[in-house]
């Protein structure tokens, strides 16, 4: 069992307003070559919370901190020109994202809570995740 010490937020860095699921992000990442979805948690715009990629399985979203970590992702995080970083999470996915991180926290009580900005050149989330 690998031990977990840092969850991941992520967004999808589509354009706000469009809802794609974790069989989308699942299909992109197949395209990309991965043999599946990166992430182990997707939040739809509906704050429906989908399983993507299985939690016994290191992840694939953050190099260097795969296997250490979990990954969430909400669907959108870039403005309706689906270019510019923004914080496009409705109302349904900020109460979905702040339950699952107190589901997972709840089971890796060490873990911190982390943007994926904090460790790439990448705005991902396009929020600060302390207002999870």
């Amino acid at each position: 069992m690998r031990e977990i010490t840092e969850i991941i937020i992520h967004c999808s860095a589509t354009a706000e307003g469009k809802d794609f699921g974790a069989a989308d992000i699942d299909r992109w990442h197949k395209n990309r070559g991965w043999s599946c979805i990166g992430y182990h948690f997707v939040v739809r715009l509906d704050g429906t919370v989908e399983q993507g990629r299985q939690m016994r399985m290191a992840g694939a979203h953050c190099a260097g901190h795969n296997m250490c970590s979990i990954g969430v992702c909400y669907i959108g995080g870039c403005a309706a020109d689906g270019v510019t970083p923004k914080d496009t999470r409705t109302e349904a996915q900020k109460r979905a994202l702040k339950n699952i991180v107190t589901v997972l926290k709840a089971c890796y009580p060490n873990a911190t809570i982390h943007g994926h900005r904090e460790f790439s050149a990448k705005a991902c989330p396009c929020f600060d995740v302390v207002d999870i």
